[in-house]
């Protein structure tokens, strides 16, 4: 409808130029928008304001000339023009609430605004470490670059998800040393003691809860295979259980194997083995929070030659040294000369003892990326904010200014019952993401993580967010749907196992037939439910634009909260003593089915399930 109110603003400019009502002048943007106000219409433009300064006219005079000449339209009531210029439209009842036709017709494909234009982007988020479990902030981005990825798909982009494994560097030979004591001292303990491998796991898993309980270490006596741990890696170890468990694993598997062999040999072993596991672990927790990437790309790949004995790293490389923007020092390292870029100093590639930066690999990535894709945008910690503009100055440098972008994200405060969880990095003590989706689940996980702004810290209340009550969110909004597709089953006469075999689109269609009309729907609550349908495209539009999913929850929960309205004061369904017209039942079963099936469209693009019961 915007489209239509549009060129009939366009035809009436034209319109009164030729009956010299207005000056001649060219103005593009109509100045659509949506009245916070409904009394103010279904839609109103703001050309008159935008073009006062071209026609040399005050706006309410533009405004007159322009509602002069206004063709008629069948699905327009009435024009009319308020405060310094704003021309304001009122759609009849019949144009009003053909969104619940539209809805139910378009189902997944509603609202599908087309401001991506089929721009090819990349969203990278999740870049972690494959040495341990993933942690809730590696949750959250989770959460909130698969919904801005779904968001933007919907809305035009053509989008790939990419997941950056940070496989190369340091860390991963501290994993596989981690890997390899705690494997040592298992068959230590086993051989000291004279135990299976069961009675030795659980003695470093006590030892290693006595460490963590052990807070000031005023009882060393209570976890010295710990310390022994710690001590013989230089204090550089990954301390978790899970550790133990990988060890132990790898006892089961292999018995006393690797005992024989030299430490660098265990070590590489342990690495690549643990290492698989942990990426295998995240592929695992990903796909259980409805999060599938369309790539894993690995760091370590960055630096493999191929057939031409060139690397991802030698062909970035190249291209910077090509456009003048690398230099060497005295000392050998290799520099990047990134304050031509706006950066506040020059950045090191290759330091002077032949080691590559983290950096060297971020400047490696970003050129492959613009290999394959037009835009790129990152999700990152806020931590990392002092990052970003080396970044932006190298995928500037090797050519592509202006489209890489980078979402910034606030970090997750657990608690529970209103109280925070203690967490220890130096104990190895924490709350995984795993953890957390297998105790609330991952509707009210994802829900919550995306319920905020990205650049907002979320205070996530685990028992809050379990509750099963109007005062959840995630709850209130799939309880509307649940709610809906009862009273469709009701209305169609059929079953809930019945209606999983047939699917909620034949148990509407059964309950509702091909003809019905929605002219008969004229309350307040039946018209306010067909603005907040039609408000979405819009809505999308805007988040898809501006990276921000969370704005999809609030309508969720407007979206209920007019459905309950609605349900509430407009009776649906006949009941003993209360009769209803049959083609007013049906009008607003289809209002109710197109509610559901937005509902169910809302809750797709955050990752969130739509239930039929509850």
């Amino acid at each position: 409808m915007p489209e239509t109110i549009e060129q009939l603003v366009k035809q009436a400019i034209a319109a009164a130029q030729d009956a010299g009502d207005l000056p001649i002048f060219e103005v593009e943007d109509m100045g659509m928008e949506r009245p916070a106000d409904t009394s103010h219409g279904e839609w109103t433009s703001t050309v008159a304001m935008r073009s006062a300064r071209l026609a040399r006219m005050a706006p309410a005079q533009i405004a007159q000339a322009i509602v002069k000449h206004m063709p008629e339209h069948a699905e327009i009531e009435k024009v009319e023009i308020a405060g310094p210029g704003f021309i304001n439209f009122y759609l009849s009842v019949s144009a009003n609430n053909e969104i619940f036709r539209t809805a139910r017709e378009q189902g997944m494909n509603f609202a599908k605004p087309n401001v991506g234009q089929g721009v090819k982007t990349q969203v990278e988020f999740i870049s972690a470490n494959p040495v341990g479990p993933m942690h809730v902030g590696h949750g959250r981005w989770a959460a909130l670059g698969d919904s801005v990825s779904n968001v933007m798909q919907h809305a035009g982009y053509d989008i790939q998800r990419e997941f950056y494994i940070n496989d190369h560097g340091s860390q991963m030979d501290v994993f596989g040393s981690s890997v390899s004591k705690r494997y040592m001292q298992l068959i230590e303990i086993m051989n000291d003691r004279s135990m299976l491998i069961d009675d030795a796991y659980e003695i470093l898993v006590a030892d290693r809860e006595n460490f963590v309980t052990d807070e000031n270490d005023e009882h060393l006596d209570s976890h010295p295979f710990m310390d022994e741990f710690t001590e013989s890696l230089g204090g550089n170890a990954y301390g978790g259980t899970y550790i133990i468990d990988i060890a132990r694993e790898f006892f089961v598997e292999d018995g006393d194997k690797w005992a024989h062999v030299s430490d660098e040999e265990r070590i590489h072993e342990f690495r690549e083995r643990a290492y698989q596991q942990m990426v295998e672990n995240m592929r695992q927790i990903s796909h259980e929070v409805r999060c599938d990437f369309d790539r894993w790309f690995s760091e370590r790949s960055l630096y493999v030659k191929d057939e031409t004995g060139m690397s991802e790293v030698d062909r970035a490389f190249a291209r910077l040294e090509e456009l003048g923007h690398l230099y060497k020092t005295e000392d050998g390292a290799l520099w990047f000369r990134s304050t031509t870029f706006g950066d506040d100093k020059d950045r090191v590639l290759i330091k002077s003892n032949g080691e590559y930066t983290y950096f060297a690999s971020d400047v490696a990535y970003h050129w492959d990326k613009f290999q394959r894709v037009d835009y790129v945008i990152d999700i990152w910690g806020s931590d990392h904010h002092g990052y970003i503009k080396r970044v932006e100055s190298s995928c500037d440098a090797m050519g592509y200014p202006g489209v890489f972008e980078v979402l910034l994200g606030q970090f997750v405060n657990l608690l529970r019952n209103g109280e925070p969880i203690r967490m220890s990095k130096r104990k190895g003590v924490m709350v995984t993401f795993k953890e957390l989706v297998e105790e609330v689940g991952p509707d009210a996980t994802r829900y919550t993580l995306i319920s905020k702004s990205s650049n907002q810290t979320i205070d996530f209340d685990i028992e809050a967010v379990k509750e099963q009550s109007s005062s959840n969110p995630v709850y209130y909004v799939q309880y509307a749907h649940a709610r809906i597709c009862s009273i469709l089953r009701k209305a169609a006469g059929v079953s809930f196992e019945e209606a999983q075999e047939m699917g909620m689109q034949a148990v509407a269609q059964k309950a509702i037939g091909d003809d019905y009309d929605l002219s008969l729907l004229s309350t307040e609550q039946e018209l306010s439910l067909a603005r907040k349908l039609s408000e979405l495209e819009d809505l999308i539009a805007s988040c898809a634009r501006d990276r921000a999913p969370f704005r999809l929850t609030h309508y969720l929960e407007e979206l209920a909260g007019t459905y309950h309205a609605f349900y509430n004061a407009c009776q649906v369904l006949p009941s003993e003593g209360r009769p209803v017209d049959p083609e007013l039942s049906r009008a607003r079963l289809a209002a109710c089915d197109a509610t559901r099936s937005v509902l169910a469209l809302v809750l797709s693009l955050i990752g969130v399930s739509a239930p039929e019961k509850m």
